[in-house]
């Protein structure tokens, strides 16, 4: 009886992946015999616990859908596998070799994004993000998979997955200020690097970020002005919002902006230090109550004028 179960159950998990086989590339198929079926962590030779599993469904509905495993996860050509640098190109195995000390598990696959988008890593390399890994051998820099997420599971920039319309790329419009927060929020980021911790916070209070998650479109947000793969500080003279640079860039959507106009569009928070959007805020609030509180005194005004209509009406009418 145990014997029919372990075949039934076979069929089963066989039958469930050459279901996705219309999806998944067909040499993908021996890859998530295993990788599909394995939960949890699992222990690496390098000592690192790390999740093995990969969602195929999610795979085949990903940019990188009619992809080899094999064309990233260069090492891993065979089955058992044996992690072998031979033939993999020095280029890769470089780069590979200085985001070790940040991504220890598999460097090679992630220095692999390189073979397919060798423009964005050129511009990427000499930004501020890139020169903190690979000049300054930082770990705490963004690389690919701290805003793009798991390769496996990437979709497009505009982040409306095509066949199944839902949102999912974290580097969308709609969730590019909270992929930016993830590092732009830690104390410990912000205190080495010498940038505020309230950078986020500073730019939902923000008229841009207060519209902007009231469900507005067309918003700047954080990539609109500082850039995406080419990030440079705002000391940087490359930068967008590098100060004698501001007025140009805030022309984009504000025709006629000036140097008074930059200057209150920033980061900075809602405070009496920072008086243009703090007294228009207070302007706002005052406008907004006197306007509610308006509307209720004229309808308790006519609820009374009506009242005493209709009791002197009475009265003419009861003499």
């Amino acid at each position: 009886m145990g014997d029919k179960k372990l075949l039934f159950i076979t069929f089963l998990f066989f039958t469930g992946v050459l279901f996705l086989a219309n999806d998944l590339h067909a040499d993908n198929l021996s890859c998530m015999v295993c990788h599909g079926a394995l939960k949890g962590e699992y222990m690496t030779r390098q000592g690192i616990r790390t999740s093995l599993h990969v969602d195929g469904e999610k795979y085949a509905l990903s940019v990188h859908a009619d992809l080899d495993c094999t064309m990233c996860h260069l090492t891993y050509q065979d089955n058992p596998h044996k992690s072998m640098e031979q033939g993999v190109d020095e280029t890769i195995l470089n780069i590979a070799q200085v985001i070790r000390r940040k991504s220890p598990l598999d460097p090679v696959a992630q220095a692999a994004c390189t073979q397919c988008h060798s423009e964005i890593y050129q511009e990427y390399k000499q930004s501020v993000h890139g020169v903190n890994i690979f000049e300054k051998n930082e770990t705490d820099a963004a690389l690919c998979l701290d805003c793009h997420g798991s390769p496996h599971e990437i979709v497009s920039a505009e982040g409306l997955n095509a066949k199944t319309g839902r949102l999912k790329s974290a580097t969308a419009y709609e969730q590019i200020v909270t992929t930016c927060g993830k590092c732009h929020e830690q104390k410990s980021v912000s205190l080495k690097y010498g940038f505020s911790t309230r950078i986020i916070q500073r730019y939902n209070e923000s008229f841009h970020g207060k519209k902007y998650h009231l469900g507005g479109k067309n918003l700047p947000v954080c990539t609109t002005c500082h850039g995406s793969h080419n990030i440079h500080s705002h000391k940087d003279p490359q930068s967008p919002v590098y100060v004698t640079n501001k007025i140009s860039l805030c022309n984009q959507c504000h025709k006629g902006a000036d140097e008074k106009f930059v200057a209150a569009i920033t980061h900075k928070p809602i405070g009496r230090d920072n008086p243009i959007p703090y007294y228009s805020e207070k302007g706002l609030i005052i406008l907004t109550i006197g306007v509610i509180a308006g509307c209720a005194l004229h309808i308790l005004l006519q609820i009374y004028a009506t009242l005493r209509d209709a009791i002197q009406l009475h009265r003419r009418m009861s003499r």
